[in-house]
């Protein structure tokens, strides 16, 4: 699974309503620039953009001249969000086996993709059913809509019960230097038992987004390891991700073609242990125990 795909992901929740809302041009631009750095798997799901960004992303992927077989797509359901495109009440969770195949052919339809490299469950519910999950399935593969099926923000527990039933090629989970609780809770040791591929959405977490001690704390050690390693600062806490043994592929939401090379050769940058556990120990506060 880790080498379908790059191990650096290009997440494109912000690309279209619920971002930049870049133009066709635009976007078939950043797609190239990515695919350039080796960044070939990209990131949807189908609530972006309340429901639009697929479209628009499918729009400019079928005028891009990108061959499909030289990309990998993802894309997520199971929200029903609260916007103007459905008549939610509320928004909630639905896993029911047709919603599931009605959910997954749209986004491959608005994608203009031809079949999903990745289809993910976006978020567990409570009324998610492991027979209906199948039931999915069972049709998605056999009519090759997808290739590979995962999960997103699910625990070991809820992982080990869809997995009854459905083999889980990945899961995808919020993790950082400063969102750091898949790595004590169990999350990534279960994956790494049972050959599930981590990846990884927020990777840079809050050190840009917000000021407090810790983030103060650790832009004091970045500060030195930028020289030490001739690297930028999300570099290194892409580099910390991807340190970890269970091989975490993180989705980054940036669309700023600089920050797109840089994160591309992220690979490139080998923290030694002590200042792994350096950056750690600054988001922590803390000697660990």
């Amino acid at each position: 699974m880790s080498n379908k795909f790059s191990k650096i992901i290009q997440g494109c929740m912000t690309w279209g309503k619920w971002g930049k809302q870049l133009s066709k041009n635009e976007m078939i631009s950043l797609m190239h620039h990515s695919i350039d750095q080796g960044i070939t798997t990209f990131d949807h799901a189908d609530i972006y953009g309340d429901y639009t960004t697929e479209t628009d992303f499918g729009e400019a992927f079928s005028e891009s001249g990108v061959e499909r077989e030289s990309v990998q797509i993802i894309s997520k359901c199971g929200i029903q969000y609260v916007g103007e495109t459905r008549k939610n009440e509320i928004k909630h969770y639905q896993y029911d086996a047709d919603y599931i195949v009605w959910s997954a052919e749209k986004s491959i339809s608005d994608l203009k993709a031809d079949y999903l490299d990745l289809l993910l469950l976006h978020r567990p519910s409570p009324l998610m059913h492991p027979h209906e999950i199948e039931r999915a399935l069972d049709k998605l593969y056999s009519t090759g809509k997808i290739k590979s099926f995962g999960v997103s923000n699910f625990t070991p527990s809820q992982m080990e019960l869809i997995s009854s039933t459905a083999e889980i090629a990945a899961n995808q989970i919020e993790f950082s230097l400063t969102q750091f609780s898949a790595m004590q809770d169990g999350t990534l040791d279960y994956m790494k038992l049972k050959g599930i591929l981590p990846m990884c959405w927020s990777p840079l977490g809050d050190v840009f987004r917000e000021e407090t001690e810790a983030t103060h704390r650790i832009h004091l050690v970045l500060d030195d390891l930028t020289k030490k390693y001739n690297a930028s600062k999300d570099q290194l806490l892409l580099a910390w991700i991807l340190k970890h043994p269970s091989g975490i592929h993180p989705v980054i939401g940036t669309t700023n073609p600089d920050r797109i090379s840089l994160a591309s050769k992220a690979e490139d940058v080998n923290l030694s242990e002590i200042d792994w556990f350096k950056l750690l120990v600054a988001s922590q506060g803390h000697k660990v125990p």
